[in-house]
């Protein structure tokens, strides 16, 4: 029974490692070829965002406009430590991109103080009354609490 438990082991790795040769490049189909009808030789956009979340403290915008190989705009955006930067961008082909940074400083807003609350005053639990038979007067235990001389 082992023998055939093996064999078909060494059969199936066999056959895995001969559906794969080594060193040999596997063909990829290319990529079909799109035709685009439809190319701007000089393209023209202009768009703007603006994000102002006053719950979560994200506060983000940016304008960007393009005419032909020119493209201008600026963002920003507040940085962890609270300043704001902002990005004032231009390209062109003959300049390149460049880029202006700038920061301004960070806006403290006045956070309430706390009020304090004072503790609540802990009070011991109820002493435990033992009833006693025949009509007794109850035993009542010593309380944790008492002070002893």
């Amino acid at each position: 029974m082992a023998i055939k438990i093996f064999v078909i082991i060494a059969t199936s790795i066999m056959m895995a490692r001969a559906s794969v040769v080594p060193g040999v490049p596997v063909a990829v189909a290319p990529p079909p070829l799109v035709k685009v009808d439809d190319y701007d030789p000089h393209p023209q956009y202009t768009y703007a965002y603006n994000v102002q979340d006053s719950l979560t403290g994200d506060a983000k915008s940016q304008h960007e406009t393009r005419n032909g190989d020119v493209v201008s705009g600026s963002y920003s955006l507040i940085e962890a430590d609270g300043t704001r930067r902002i990005v004032e961008y231009f390209a062109d082909p003959i300049n390149g991109f460049n880029a202006v940074v700038h920061r301004e400083p960070a806006i403290v807003k006045a956070i309430p103080p706390v009020p304090v609350i004072p503790p609540i005053p802990q009070i011991p639990p109820p002493v435990p009354v033992i009833p006693v038979a025949n009509n007794a007067h109850p035993y009542v235990a010593p309380s944790p609490f008492a002070y002893h001389h």
